[in-house]
């Protein structure tokens, strides 16, 4: 398709949108993307060549879809608003290697949609499900490689956040148990349509073969982890010894942070991954 003619063009989108008396939906979080060169460095940040299968999550009218399916082999976009399902039939007629599935991702069985083969995920998020969806999948047994995702900036922030940084806590340490973060693009709001109240970004997480660090008890190293950032100006001792997840006497922390030379003030910030899975083994 000619690029004048695709949706990244916004005289399209809005055609598309009045033709189908489509009304956005605050509920679903929608924001249509409507910057090509945008979509160029999601296509290039995922690595979509013609021989990989793609999951789209939120495909909305299908503007970032159009692309995908030039450039990937076979694309598969589950989309929950099924006001959308007959605008995707007409955006998206000319691509024979799309398919479309009226679901909400979160109760869909994803490995069945491409039968155990592997895929990347490619997706413009809707914020107030994103934590919910990349966490859902990082922690799931789904055979994909990659998940290149536009979230809001404050949150991709957090995901690449390293210790002793403002943006440093428990998602960062839970997204980079699993993955490898990628900042690929940082997204004013002007490029979508309507616009958002927040800048976005683009981040690429590439999912680890193996976790970053090896840990012999993965429930009690992420309790530890929770415990830590709940009250994250508190010091160690006093946010577990304050849990109601953790049942460790602050005695037995001290202990294990005095045997491993760490300062029993220290706080969870300050800590990297591979020392809160050694507190956790030595616990």
């Amino acid at each position: 398709m000619e690029d004048n003619l695709k949706l990244s063009n916004p005289k399209q989108t809005i055609e598309v949108i009045q033709k189908h008396n489509f009304s956005f939906k605050k509920s679903f979080g929608q924001n249509f993307l409507i910057d090509s060169h945008v979509i160029d460095k999601i296509i290039r940040a995922a690595e979509i060549g013609p021989e990989d299968n793609v999951l789209e999550i939120g495909p909305g009218i299908g503007t970032l879809t159009q692309y995908l399916a030039e450039a990937a082999g076979k694309v598969k976009a589950v989309e929950i608003d099924e006001k959308l399902i007959p605008v995707l039939s007409e955006t998206l007629a000319e691509y024979d290697n799309v398919e479309v599935i009226n679901q909400d991702i979160l109760k869909c069985d994803i490995d069945s949609l491409f039968g155990g083969e592997p895929f990347k995920v490619v997706a413009n998020l809707p914020y107030y499900i994103t934590t919910s969806i990349i966490m859902g999948l990082l922690e799931g047994k789904s055979h994909f490689d990659s998940l290149t995702v536009m979230i809001q900036k404050e949150v991709a922030d957090r995901m690449k956040a390293g210790p002793g940084t403002k943006d440093y806590g428990a998602l960062s340490l839970a997204v980079q148990y699993y993955a490898e973060p990628y900042l690929a693009a940082n997204v004013p709001p002007n490029c979508f349509m309507p616009r958002p109240a927040v800048g976005s970004a683009v981040i690429r997480l590439k999912r680890r073969e193996t976790p970053a660090v090896s840990v012999k008890n993965e429930r009690l190293l992420f309790k530890l982890i929770r415990a830590a950032f709940m009250e994250r100006r508190k010091t160690l001792l006093n946010a577990v010894k304050n849990s109601q997840e953790l049942d460790i006497p602050k005695e037995r922390v001290e202990e294990v942070l005095t045997e491993m030379g760490i300062d029993t003030r220290i706080r969870g910030e300050a800590l990297t991954l591979e020392q809160f899975a050694l507190i956790a083994d030595r616990i």
